[in-house]
């Protein structure tokens, strides 16, 4: 027997009402769309292995343009002095200004404040480039989402440059901070000395030598093995700090501004992922492999 239909005042058979509950048949649109945002979605979530001549490229033009839009931020010396003191004050008011007491104390010391310039100007490109070969070299599935945290860091940063021009305690007016680096006579800083006028010297807050050394920590913290090397991951940015605020060239305010940009990125790519960073696989799953062309076509 088959389904009842309902009649019309005229008598014609009408179809019966759909139940509300009834799937869509295969094609309607929502269905399509519904698959195609799905497989979207899978496709960026799935790890795939970096190609070595883009990341080179990527890196590259990356840092320079970081470097161009850094540097082309208006030097606002007037708002970046006042905010300089209202820092300062903050710190005060906090009881924690401590930048004062470790600039003096450490420059006492000739050895160790040359060595902490050096390490100022080098060792935060050093260590964030050989961070990211590691990752490239040993956790290929795990390089794409980590190399991204440390893009929306820098990111946000550039518009922390912006919003808030800041100067470093080194050029407080009346602070009585020493700048390292010329009174030893080092190359330490692209903002001291003769090379101050191709660098944006107002631009402190945030600190992405913290971020980038806590992203590298981090990163070493989590994937390395060998507990020493885990132990030196975390040190490192404690290290990071102590130069920062030693060579007068950030109040440890920067440096939670730093980590806050770091949490922001961290937070920015576990949306995209749907996981962890560190989570993700260590090596990308190898790609599908099509099917031949004799293979015999599904049914309609």
């Amino acid at each position: 027997m088959g389904e009842p239909t309902a009649k019309t005042m005229d008598g014609r058979s009408a179809a019966p009402p759909r139940s509300t509950g009834s799937t869509p048949p295969d094609g309607a649109t929502g269905v399509v769309r519904t698959e195609a945002r799905h497989s979207l979605l899978r496709r960026i979530r799935t790890p795939r292995r970096p190609r070595l001549w883009f990341e080179i490229l990527l890196i590259g033009v990356s840092y320079w343009l970081y470097s161009l839009v850094r540097n082309a931020v208006p030097e606002q010396r007037a708002a970046a002095l006042r905010h300089a003191d209202s820092v300062w004050s903050l710190e005060h008011h906090l009881g924690l200004a401590v930048e004062h007491a470790v600039n003096h104390g450490m420059n006492s010391v000739t050895w160790l404040i040359v060595g902490m310039n050096y390490y100022y100007a080098t060792l935060h490109f050093i260590i964030t480039i050989g961070v990211l070969v590691w990752l490239y070299r040993w956790h290929p599935g795990r390089y794409g989402a980590a190399r991204m945290v440390l893009f929306v860091t820098t990111a946000l940063a550039l518009v922390g440059f912006y919003l808030y021009p800041l100067a470093p305690p080194r050029l407080m007016v009346g602070g009585g901070f020493i700048d390292t680096v010329k009174v030893h006579d080092t190359w330490g800083s692209m903002a001291s000395g003769n090379l101050a006028h191709v660098s944006n010297q107002y631009a402190a807050m945030p600190s992405m030598h913290i971020g980038w050394s806590l992203w590298c920590g981090l990163t070493i913290a989590m994937l390395a093995r060998p507990l020493w090397v885990k132990v030196l991951g975390l040190a490192y940015p404690l290290l990071t700090l102590t130069v920062i605020v030693s060579t007068g060239n950030h109040f440890w305010l920067d440096a939670v501004g730093g980590a806050l940009c770091l949490a922001i990125g961290f937070t920015a790519v576990y949306a995209v992922y749907g996981r962890w960073v560190y989570r993700l696989p260590r090596h990308p799953a190898p790609a599908a492999t099509a099917p031949s062309a004799s293979a015999p076509a599904h049914p309609s």
